[in-house]
């Protein structure tokens, strides 16, 4: 959300969560460099860009039945429209910067990648289950960073519990409960003919989870996170800023 400052007359104004930190920086980049080289490919040389789709996109089939298993990386880089890209990096941006500044580009970027890798795990595994809904799961060709981009909302969720997000840029909802939200819409989606992504989705969600869960959380984390929520306050006191609600949450910008 919008938010302005203004000292000694002057006055500022900003979008979000701040400016691109390091990893997001890398990431977007790439992200978007891909995208572009799709378009251009899919103009020149549409034969190519849809092998290129099939070879980098993640199928399941493919996986363990070829032994393409770079496509679990691959997959997180190819996008197949200008609005999936654009949700993807935006909500990259509004949920990771906060998340990077706290652990750290090394650690940011290693919950990224193991989010998003794993999302495609459980996809392939889910693949294999013997019911109707996931037999069209085997040879879809999934695409897109939102593996990852559940795995950083469901961390976001999980640090800052009580912060605002506007669901559909209307209805303000805490972090926590749109959340659970999400990952019911993507449990659900996932049992019926849309779940081919929801399953990668909802696969997001549980690696990030136990992942955090497990004693993987970085070790500096929560002391750095303390120590910016000290400093914070102690700055408020100071210039006798009073953000109101509730005294933990230190930081209420809503995204």
């Amino acid at each position: 959300m919008p938010r302005s400052s203004s000292a000694y007359g002057a006055a500022s104004f900003s979008f979000g969560p701040g400016p691109l930190s390091t990893a997001l920086k890398y990431l977007i980049g790439v992200n978007v460099g891909v995208f572009l080289i799709q378009g251009v490919l899919g103009i020149a040389l549409p034969d190519i860009a849809e092998r290129a789709r099939w070879m980098f996109g993640l199928m399941p089939a493919t996986v363990y039945g070829q032994g393409h298993v770079w496509q679990l990386v691959t997959y997180m880089f190819l996008h197949g429209g200008v609005w999936h890209i654009l949700f993807n990096m935006l909500a990259l941006w509004m949920f990771g910067v906060e998340l990077e500044r706290i652990w750290g580009t090394r650690y940011f970027l290693k919950f990224y990648f193991v989010t998003g890798i794993g999302a495609g795990v459980l996809t392939v595994l889910v693949s294999l289950l013997p019911f109707e809904f996931t037999a069209a799961l085997r040879h879809s060709i999934i695409i897109g960073a939102s593996g990852a981009v559940y795995g950083l909302l469901l961390a976001y969720g999980m640090y800052f519990p009580d912060r605002p997000i506007y669901m559909y840029l209307v209805f303000p909802i805490p972090a926590k409960y749109f959340v659970m939200i999400m990952g019911a819409l993507a449990f659900y989606s996932s049992l019926g003919d849309s779940g081919v992504a929801n399953a990668t989705h909802l696969g997001g969600l549980l690696v990030a989870y136990v992942f955090l869960k497990s004693g993987n959380a970085h070790p500096m984390s929560e002391i750095k996170y303390r120590y910016l929520k000290w400093k914070i306050n102690r700055v408020r006191r100071k210039f006798d800023v009073y953000s109101g609600g509730r005294a933990d949450d230190w930081d209420r910008r809503v995204h």
